[in-house]
């Protein structure tokens, strides 16, 4: 009996994940090998969505409005009576705290400071200091080219897993040798120095700000497009942010594998257990062109943001949100979008979306996803 091209992604992916688990070191998490995961989190389907007109004026956020915004989406989401408390459900005083924040979209769609700020307000009342905070992009060159090291908070320290972007990336300086995701995915131009076979170029080493520097971690992601992801939200942000060795997962424009590759890395047992909470910034978004430096001319301002403790829930609101932008301008849904001179992979893989839920990563299905939606003036 055949195999349609949905059937064969799942298949291949329970495959990967089954051999990703086999050499995942004790130090995993700070609970020990044998503690449940975490994602999808206490609030599986659950999203919140909240929108402000006046969050974005000149281009500028406003740390007024995205105070509220934040403070807003936490409480209905955990259903606590302020920010802080919001906090105290996911985080307390002793934790090490790690906040992924992302460049990449840079200078058009990437994190703002008064997000990351608020956050590290509510973290100090919540009882965690500076010291205990610990900003991370992977690579050095996005964070310090976003201008993140200049908007740092006294004390917040930062880190970052690489010097810079490299096509064929397998320094391990930033990563730990005994925390990976292995599947036989290999980049073609590999076998220039390595052998096919070699278990180095089949796997992603997890970086050590995640493995070795902090315990807990929020994931803040923004709304954007993605040529061979379809869509770059909270799922991508831990996957291609927390692991080396990401470009075999869309080598070239044809050899796209994301839809397998992004559900195998979150599924780790140590991104599972210690990201806590998603935030998507949706303040901006971008509808195409996405995740570099063409999505410039497909950015708007859609003036919300979205909390949740389950990304697949997350990753398929903001999914349908740039699908509406883009029937707005007669742009095809990313799940049918084809080759143009801003977007040149042949398919988008927002597949990689529903193949995380069907890894128990959170709710895919509509009809259990409940969006709670608020407004703010």
């Amino acid at each position: 009996m055949s195999l349609d091209r949905r059937e064969f992604l799942a298949a291949s992916l329970a495959a990967s994940a089954a051999a990703c688990q086999q050499r995942i070191a004790e130090r995993q998490t700070a609970a020990g090998p044998e503690a449940q995961p975490g994602i999808p989190g206490p609030y599986p389907g659950r999203v919140v969505a909240v929108d402000h007109p006046g969050s974005i004026v000149a281009g500028e956020y406003q740390r007024g409005a995205v105070r509220g915004m934040i403070e807003r989406g936490l409480n209905e989401l955990t259903h606590a009576e302020s920010l802080v408390d919001s906090l105290r459900e996911f985080f307390e005083p002793g934790d090490v705290v790690g906040i992924k924040v992302n460049g990449v979209g840079r200078p058009y769609v990437i994190s703002d400071q008064t997000v990351l700020h608020t956050l590290v307000d509510g973290l100090n009342e919540a009882g965690i200091p500076n010291r205990d905070i610990v900003v991370y992009e992977r690579t050095k060159a996005s964070f310090m080219g976003a201008g993140f090291d200049k908007w740092l908070p006294e004390g917040v320290r930062f880190m970052n897993a690489t010097e810079t972007y490299h096509r064929i990336q397998l320094d391990m300086d930033g990563y730990d040798r005994d925390v990976y995701m292995e599947m036989p995915l290999v980049h073609p131009e590999y076998a220039e120095e390595y052998r096919v076979d070699d278990p180095h170029v089949r796997r992603s080493y997890v970086c050590k700000w995640l493995s070795q520097a902090v315990d807990k971690v929020i994931n803040i992601c923004v709304l954007k497009h993605h040529q061979s992801a379809g869509v770059t939200l909270a799922l991508k942000n831990m996957s291609h942010g927390f692991v080396n060795n990401v470009n075999r997962s869309h080598a070239t424009t044809t050899a796209n594998a994301c839809g397998i590759f992004i559900p195998a890395v979150v599924d780790l047992p140590i991104i599972r257990d210690k990201v806590k909470l998603h935030i998507l910034d949706g303040v901006k978004g971008a509808y195409h062109g996405g995740p570099g430096g063409k999505v410039g001319k497909y950015t708007w301002e859609h003036k919300t943001m979205y909390f949740a403790t389950d990304p697949v829930a997350l990753d398929k609101t903001g999914w349908k949100v740039i699908d509406e932008k883009r029937a707005e301008v007669g742009a095809p849904s990313i799940a049918l979008l084809k080759p143009d001179e801003d977007s040149l992979w042949l398919n988008c893989q927002v597949e990689h979306i529903e193949l995380a839920g069907n890894m128990g990563l959170g709710v895919y299905d509509d009809e259990k996803i409940r969006v709670k939606r608020g407004s703010l003036a």
